[in-house]
């Protein structure tokens, strides 16, 4: 039986196989004069730092707020205290794109991950073109290979690279392939079932060089705690900020937790 990753994974690979635009012309449209925002360097202000999510709808849970004005929502989220935003992409499975990005950047001064699903080299150059300040590679997505080049494509280009893990194999992959930005996935991507024990059983296995990143099932102010606790330099947040009734405030409720020694 197909999975929400299979059935996500299989069109983006289908749209790229598709695609005859070519890396080169791509690549020489990159805009040197472009400000790039620093996303990794963002995480690293002191205390637990907030990624919040733009995100109108999800595979598992359908509409969460799908006519959400992305500028609102960006700034909102600027206002209580976020360090960085991601923005969904994706149209097709959650009803994101390219417009919410750029909108969502423009309307404020936080540096911007694209959160989509990376199969190919001309994905890593559509998130610089499209005005993204990191891109997401999802290491149960990619091999060591496409890992490697993506990760130093991205480099290249002058935009971070945040490699996904879900696990201590996973891990320990994406460690062997140079990733200083890992983001440690507690959602399931074959059930999408959360486990929120994940992060913390796979913490003191992350250098204490790499910025980490929690994402998926922060709720509320205890899991904050919690993950910052476990030694995690920041969270990325999407469906409870985006459903919430005061973003801002709920934003503000969760950053800044003191973050404790993961080795």
């Amino acid at each position: 039986m197909a999975t929400y990753l299979d059935d996500i994974v299989a069109a983006h690979r289908r749209r790229a196989a598709s695609d005859d635009r070519s890396l080169e012309v791509l690549l020489a449209e990159v805009d040197a004069d472009h400000e790039v925002r620093r996303f990794r360097d963002a995480l690293q202000a002191p205390g637990l730092s907030v990624i919040a999510e733009i995100k109108r709808r999800s595979p598992s849970k359908g509409p969460l707020n799908p006519d959400l004005d992305p500028c609102t929502v960006a700034m909102d989220y600027a206002t209580g205290g976020a360090v960085a935003l991601s923005v969904l992409t994706d149209e097709e499975h959650f009803g994101g794109s390219a417009v919410d990005l750029a909108a969502a950047r423009a309307s404020c001064g936080l540096p911007v991950l694209r959160k989509d699903f990376t199969v190919d080299a001309r994905d890593v150059v559509d998130a610089r073109l499209m005005g993204a300040d990191a891109v997401l590679l999802i290491a149960a997505v990619l091999g060591d290979e496409d890992l490697r080049s993506f990760s130093e494509l991205a480099a290249s280009i002058g935009i971070d690279a945040l490699v996904e893990v879900h696990d201590e194999v996973e891990l320990h992959r994406a460690l062997d392939v140079g990733a200083t930005l890992i983001g440690i996935n507690q959602r399931d991507l074959v059930t999408f079932a959360v486990d929120t024990d994940r992060a913390e059983r796979l913490a003191t296995q992350i250098p204490a060089g790499v910025v980490a990143v929690a994402e998926s099932g922060v709720r509320d102010n205890d899991d904050a705690a919690r993950l910052a606790a476990a030694g995690y330099d920041a969270i990325l947040v999407g469906e409870s900020l985006v459903t919430s009734a005061d973003r801002s405030q709920q934003v503000w409720s969760l950053a800044g937790y003191p973050i404790g020694t993961r080795r």
